[in-house]
């Protein structure tokens, strides 16, 4: 029995240490795993290649980042889906990039490691910025261009940026495997543009992982690798930052000179402030931490930064230390080209409605905002966007990451204005449009449009064109069916439905570009909206005299479809100074006072009649017309 004893202590004892050697294993594990992956043996400098991926909206930029991390195992088979890198859901509705993606892949070839990091960037023309500055933090990118659709004008543009900042351009022509490609007419125009030979552009398929490999291996081979000293001073870029509400400010950095430490005693130096880096690391699909980011390297660094105002995206990071001797030349301060006022749909929400603009314009440095006050609607911002699409976004984003509802009002762009006493100034808002007896003229900015379309819709867009103040400055073809236009036009007109109707007419072949180009003189005049002898100022537009007719009676028209019936009568007029040229009534809802009068005397039922009559007027004294929020955005859907 007392053998019995010993026999179970021993088995209880030989099974619980077993356990323990089995936690222990599993903890010494992870920690190894978290060690060595802070501590991986770092690759010189000429093993690392950095690039992005530019093109037109469609032609297949995030697919083909996909294949790239898979083809390289950065991303796992479980964690694979379309647009691996697009985190937004309103990037996966809509089935665009509206932000720029960096992440780092590793590759080996012909036996040697490399480290690429890549940095996805939007197409449409509102994000361009977001393209700018990704292509600061690269050395190389690759243009990729629709084998069915060939080049097109976002193409050209992003090709320009490029080589502005003399990267190695490396062409790719993407969908090779559809039916209605044709590759050979593409890699004509590619070969047009670049001036480069036939051989060098690559074929491929984001789809079916054709070209891949052929693509790597031309990234590793003309991708020069990053300049940059590695024993001179910390010096890094950062270009671009995100919030977040547990670990305060994340700015992503390239290091140009030196290298980062964890620990690192930092200093931003356009803000002049220091902060100590808590954790630095380079940009897996998740944060990716490391003990030291070195030169040529592109990582993220968080220090407990809780004021968005303390990162400003082109700033510098240097060490308090060791400073470097001159900051980053960074970035050209970004030019709005859309402005329209956001205001909080309830007044107590505009404190709250800031904060949520300042960690936004973290995200996207492009958003450029001020206060502004409206009678209409209480306090707001006056917001400047790159056009309309950004716009829409940017209010989407407001409402699902921020829970903030907000009114926009009518979009304008920035007029300069001359008065007869020799001074000037911008006006941003219609209601800084000065009294025209002071005025000696206002300019208005002025693009350079370039539209690329099949030939069979020359004659609609040259008809919108034209509708819109546009005169025509070149047609040439690129191709037998493929033509190019470009126009001079007023940048007003393309800021509400110039882009939709484009697509509209040329069935989504066009494709659109444009730049400022400066100001000219115009006849424009301020149109205001009264409601029952009041103005409106949110509605308030600017506008050119001939147009101004036309845009009165039609809002007129809108709004009294839009207002609902009061107890009193509504008078809609849209106003030039003192001068009414359009009017719509909406009439009051009423009761049949004399309904109780079956007979007797006229002046009976008379006297009712102005007995109501005299409750309507009071009540239109003291009545308030309530706007509907869908009025503030009617404008743009005048025709």
């Amino acid at each position: 029995m007392h053998e019995l004893k010993i026999f179970y202590l021993i088995m209880i004892f030989s099974l619980q240490l077993r356990l323990l050697l089995s936690l222990d294993y599993h903890y010494l594990n992870n920690h190894i795993r978290l060690f060595s992956l802070k501590n991986l043996p770092l690759l010189p400098m000429e093993n690392i290649r950095n690039f992005c991926i530019i093109a037109h909206i469609d032609h297949g930029k995030s697919t083909l980042a996909d294949r790239l991390l898979e083809y390289t195992q950065t991303v796992s088979k479980k964690d694979l889906q379309a647009q691996v890198l697009d985190d937004m859901d309103l990037e996966r509705e809509r089935g665009i990039t509206i932000k720029s993606h960096a992440i780092q892949m590793n590759y080996e070839l012909d036996g040697k490691k490399y480290v690429l990091n890549l940095i996805d960037t939007p197409g449409h023309v509102d994000f361009s910025y977001e393209v700018s500055r990704s292509i600061a933090a690269c050395e190389g990118a690759l243009l990729i261009v629709d084998a069915a659709q060939g080049i097109q004008a976002q193409t050209i543009s992003n090709l320009y940026l490029a080589l502005e900042n003399d990267l190695t351009i490396i062409p790719v022509m993407n969908k090779i495997d559809l039916p209605s490609a044709e590759p050979e007419v593409v890699k004509d125009q590619i070969v047009d543009l670049l001036g480069c030979d036939r051989d060098e552009i690559i074929p491929a398929s984001g789809k079916t992982g054709m070209g891949v490999l052929d693509i790597l291996k031309a990234i590793i081979d003309r991708v020069p690798a990053p300049k940059g000293n590695p024993n001179a001073p910390l010096k890094a870029l950062i270009f671009d930052s995100v919030f977040n509400s547990f670990r305060g400010i994340i700015a992503y950095f390239k290091v140009l000179d030196g290298e980062i430490r964890k620990n690192d005693h930092v200093m931003f130096v356009a803000t002049k402030s220091d902060y100590k880096a808590d954790e630095i690391g380079i940009l897996k699909l998740d944060k990716s931490p490391r003990d030291v980011v070195k030169t040529g390297d592109v990582g993220y660094i968080i220090s407990g930064i809780k004021d968005a105002k303390e990162v400003k995206v082109g700033d510098t990071i240097t060490t308090v230390n060791n400073p470097c001797l001159d900051a980053v030349a960074g970035f050209e301060d970004v030019k709005p080209m859309v402005f329209a006022g956001i205001y909080p749909v309830d007044t107590e929400d505009y404190e709250e409605l800031r904060a949520s603009i300042e960690k936004l314009q973290l995200n996207d440095a492009s958003l450029v905002f001020e206060p502004e006050s409206s009678a209409a609607l209480g306090f707001g911002f006056r917001c400047g966007f790159l056009g309309m699409l950004h716009m829409e976004i940017i209010q989407e984003r407001l409402e699902r990451e921020f829970n903030m509802t907000v009114i926009t009002t009518v979009p304008n762009v920035s007029y300069h204005a001359y008065l007869s006493n020799g001074t000037d100034y911008i006006v941003n808002n219609p209601s800084d449009f000065p009294d025209p007896s002071r005025m000696d003229r206002i300019e208005e900015p002025y693009i350079k449009a370039t539209i690329i379309t099949k030939s069979e819709f020359i004659g609609p867009i040259m008809s919108l064109c034209i509708n819109k103040r546009g005169i025509i400055k070149n047609q040439s073809y690129l191709t037998t069916d493929r033509v190019e236009l470009i126009f001079e036009m007023p940048m007003a007109e393309i800021v509400f439905d110039f882009y939709d109707k484009l697509k509209s007419i040329s069935k989504g072949y066009a494709s659109f570009d444009y730049h400022q180009i400066g100001y000219q003189a115009s006849d424009l005049v301020r149109i205001d909206i009264k409601l029952n002898g009041e103005p409106v100022d949110a509605l308030s537009a600017l506008i050119h005299r001939d147009n101004a007719f036309n845009f009165g009676k039609k809002i007129c028209e809108k709004l009294k479809e839009l207002i609902t019936r009061q107890q009193f009568e509504i008078a809609i007029q849209a106003a030039i100074g003192a001068k009414i040229i359009a009017r719509e009534t909406i009439k009051a809802l009423r009761k049949d006072v004399t309904a109780k009068c079956y007979g007797g005397d006229i002046s009976r039922k008379r006297k009712l009649l102005e007995k109501q009559k005299e409750g309507k007027k009071r009540m239109r004294q003291v009545g308030s017309v309530e706007i509907p929020q869908q009025a503030f955005l009617a404008v743009l859907k005048l025709d």
